[in-house]
């Protein structure tokens, strides 16, 4: 199910309403260390300047990850060839996820926009 998800500050509202939409997510960058790293995880919540996922590697606010979501996790419309969704994206946000190592991060797209829209279920 489908559900949107509100804005972490409430005297700074999203751009966007983001929705909360788990697909795989390949996030690539540098963590605060400055060692480089590649994790596939999956986004917690997305929207089309951005997105949230939960990653277990320390990334400071301000810092810039390569996002990859793969073209079989959104599908081909119609006769359009879709190639997977890359982007650039800027760390606005990282919070304790689950009590334990792993962080909550968000990330503003600085590079293309994800061009696919959810639709938030809606009961009959």
């Amino acid at each position: 199910m489908l559900q949107e998800v509100s804005s972490p500050s409430p005297s700074k509202p999203r751009a966007e309403r983001r929705i909360a939409v788990r697909l795989p997510i390949t996030v690539r960058g540098r963590d605060v260390s400055g060692t480089n790293f590649e994790e596939e995880t999956s986004s917690e919540n997305l929207c089309r300047g951005g997105a949230a996922f939960v990653t277990r590697f320390d990334v400071a606010i301000g810092s810039d990850l390569e996002i990859c979501i793969p073209k079989s996790q959104f599908g081909a419309r119609r006769k359009e060839k879709e190639v997977d969704f890359a982007t650039q994206g800027r760390v606005v946000h990282v919070r304790n996820a689950d009590g334990g190592d792993n962080k909550l991060v968000g990330v503003q797209f600085m590079g293309k926009r994800f061009r696919r829209l959810f639709q938030p279920e809606t009961g009959a």
